[in-house]
């Protein structure tokens, strides 16, 4: 992608794995990019760091006083899977970010999950389904978007699948040990590799600084649901793995992630499938 003519500064508030993989992406188009984490030593080159816990507002507010950024980014992690790590996280940490940023930014973009969708019974889902979760990360990922989406500006939530990459490799491991999953009960699942995780939102910035027009909420996954069957045993054969038993993983619903807005925004998928994606993966983790 050719450098812009005109640099731009980018906010990544929880700048992490995706977060500072689509900084690197940012920054090698020639825009500044502002990253925001707790421990800032472990940012790539390009990043300009900012040491700052997003629980904490009056450090926000002390940090971020007198910057002005384009577009923002909450691309925050929860450190632990429990509702209080959720609701500091995603609603009380985006809150206090909102109320921190000197001057209001030409777009917000929200990272969320497809955790948000309650639907357990294979059925297709796009961005017009309904979300009734019943899971305790579900409600609170819910009421983060409609935090992000009543802010007075621009907004777009992304909701991600299951994230996989380098560093992310638990199916592998778990596959490499001979345990698959069964073909039944069917699960089906939705995944999306981190580089695209990234060149999702990387799109999406370079759209919305053109001038364009958003959607407000894009489902990010790759263009091939699978069942978890399928994408076990497949990883099996490709390690020439004898498979030594079968268990069901931890359900999270079992659905069809439909992708066609993002795709039709323009946006072109580095790993289009699992396959792909896996493919790279066993080249550097055999």
């Amino acid at each position: 992608m050719p450098l812009n003519t005109q640099q731009h500064t980018i906010l990544i508030a929880g700048c992490g794995d995706v977060g500072s993989t689509l900084g690197q992406r940012l920054a090698s188009q020639g825009h500044k990019v502002i990253g925001l984490r707790r421990n800032i030593n472990q940012l790539p080159q390009g990043i300009q760091g900012i040491s700052v816990d997003l629980t904490q507002i009056d450090d926000l507010q002390a940090k971020l006083q007198g910057i002005h950024c384009d577009i923002v980014v909450y691309a925050a992690a929860s450190p632990n899977f429990s509702p209080e790590g959720y609701q500091q996280t995603y609603v009380d940490g985006l809150n206090n970010l909102l109320r921190s940023l000197s001057t209001p930014p030409k777009h917000l973009l929200f990272v969320s999950s497809s955790g948000v969708y309650h639907q357990d019974d294979d059925s297709l889902v796009n961005e017009n389904s309904p979300c009734l979760p019943r899971s305790f990360s579900g409600k609170i990922m819910c009421d983060a978007e409609k935090t992000a989406l009543a802010a007075p500006y621009p907004t777009t939530v992304v909701r991600f699948t299951g994230i996989y990459g380098p560093g992310r490799n638990h199916l592998l491991k778990r596959v490499k040990r001979g345990d698959v999953a069964p073909a039944t009960p069917r699960q089906f699942t939705n995944r999306i590799h981190r580089d695209d995780c990234a060149g999702v939102l990387a799109h999406l910035i370079t759209k919305a600084l053109g001038g364009e027009k958003l959607e407000t909420i894009y489902l990010a996954t790759d263009n091939t649901p699978a069942t978890m069957y399928d994408v076990t045993h497949w990883m099996a054969q490709q390690l020439g793995i004898k498979v030594l038993s079968e268990s069901a993983t931890r359900r999270a619903g079992s659905k069809r992630c439909s992708n066609q807005r993002i795709k039709e925004s323009g946006y072109v998928f580095q790993y289009p499938s699992y396959k792909e994606g896996y493919a790279a993966l066993l080249k550097t983790d055999p």
